[in-house]
Order: structure tokens, then C-alpha cells, then sequence
């Protein structure tokens, strides 16, 4: 095993972090790394797609962080972390799944897991907690007082909410994002707006912050007369 004594992968200063993906689904896994890689000060120790996988790399190679499915084909996220860390891996984690049961998230806290990101999610989601997260690592030495220690936990934590477009409220966009959610088949602005209880016009201007946000997706909708209907989907990549 390449650790030091401590358990954590050895690692210099001026180096850059290593992290290593574990997903099961080999686009998203992909699209992960790819995102890890565009991160200034990270670079992709390696991906895999199962536990076995995971607990065999972090034996073979010094790893810094991983991004963790906990849903693998062969066990749950959080029973592989107790599994690392009575081995002595001291890795830090990141959840990255679609899984919304507080008790998991809860759980995984315990277990000392840094930060937990739902799926889908968007290329500045993940590089504001990478980078939050190397703030968080490079402090060193002795802290001056609370204010101090404070400041370094804070690091971890997500930033508020984005501030939304001009005339777009949260309820409206929760709304909005329900009704998306609940219609598997996609929705247009028109049944969008029925559903939630909105203009046409107002539904269409959610319906495309979420395409720009990435947490949808749209696409014409031939077969009618005239011009094709826009269908907005939720993305769940």
C-alpha cells in the first residue's frame, strides 16, 4: 500500500490532488472525470465502476479524494466507505448521487464523508465544491483562535443558492421543476404552465433556466401541423 504512516496518501505541497471516481455508469463516469480533470489542481487518479474496483485501486495508488456513487452493482457507497476506512484508507469523499433520504445523508456524515452532490448536476456545481474543498485542505499549522477554525470548516460548505434571472422566484422554479420531474414523457410550455398554474410565456422561462442550468433538456416535437412543439425533459445526467 503507497500511504504513509498517518493513512493518508502521501502528497507534496505544490502537487496537484488526486481523485478517483467510482460510477457505475461508464458515461457518467466518464463525464465526471472530465469534469475533475478541467478543475484547476485535480487531476483523475483513475475511474472505476464497482467497490471491488475502488478498494483495489485505493490499495495500489495514493489517492487524495473519491467521488463516490453509493449505488454500486456490488454494495452501497456508504458500506464501502466503513469498508476503507477500517483499512485504514483515509481518503476523503464526496457523494455524488441521486439518492435525496436524508438518513443516507446523515450516515454519511458520520462517516466523515465532505460533501454530498445530487445528480444531476452541472460542470461549476462540482468545480465550486473542488475547489471549496482545496481551500479546505490547504490550510496548515496551528489555528489563531475560533474565528480561524471556523473559517476552515465554512470552506466546505456550499455557497448560497444562485441568485435566479430577473422575475423568476424559488417557489415558482420548485413548481416548475415538480411538475418536469413527475412527467417521465417531458412536458411543453403549454402543459408546463396548466400544471403549475402560470402563463405560457412564464412557464417557458423557467422551463429554459433549467435547460441552461443543465437539469434539462429540450427537443421538437413533430407529428402536428404547423410549426414542431417544443418538449422539455428532466435531465438525469
Amino acid at each position: 500500500m503507497t500511504q504513509d504512516e498517518s493513512g493518508r496518501a502521501p502528497r507534496s505541497p505544490e502537487g496537484p490532488l488526486r481523485v478517483l471516481v467510482v460510477e457505475d455508469d461508464p458515461v457518467a463516469a466518464d463525464a465526471h472525470a472530465l469534469y475533475v480533470g478541467r478543475v484547476e489542481g485535480f487531476t483523475v487518479s483513475g475511474t472505476v465502476h464497482t467497490a471491488a474496483a475502488a478498494r483495489r485501486h485505493l490499495d495500489q495508488h495514493p489517492v487524495d479524494l473519491v467521488l463516490l456513487d453509493l449505488f454500486l452493482p456490488d454494495g452501497h457507497g456508504l458500506q464501502l466507505v466503513r469498508t476503507l476506512r477500517a483499512a485504514g484508507h483515509t481518503a476523503d469523499i464526496f457523494a455524488v448521487t441521486s439518492a435525496r433520504d436524508l438518513t443516507v445523508v446523515r450516515e454519511g456524515v458520520s462517516l466523515g464523508i465532505v460533501q454530498y452532490v445530487l445528480k444531476p448536476f452541472t460542470f461549476s456545481t462540482l468545480r465550486d465544491r473542488l475547489t471549496r474543498y482545496a481551500v479546505f485542505r490547504s490550510a496548515a499549522g496551528e489555528a489563531s483562535g475560533q474565528d480561524e477554525v471556523d473559517r476552515a470548516i465554512a470552506a466546505l460548505r456550499a455557497p448560497r443558492p444562485a441568485t435566479l434571472p430577473k422575475g423568476l422566484t424559488p417557489a415558482t422554479l420548485r413548481a416548475v421543476t415538480d411538475a418536469l420531474r413527475a412527467a417521465p414523457e417531458g412536458l411543453s410550455a403549454g402543459a408546463a404552465a396548466e400544471t403549475v398554474g402560470i402563463s405560457r410565456i412564464t412557464a417557458r422561462r423557467y422551463l429554459e433556466h433549467l435547460v441552461d442550468a443543465g437539469r434539462a433538456v429540450r427537443a421538437p416535437q413533430y407529428g402536428h401541423v404547423g410549426r414542431p412543439e417544443l418538449r422539455y425533459r428532466w435531465s438525469d445526467h
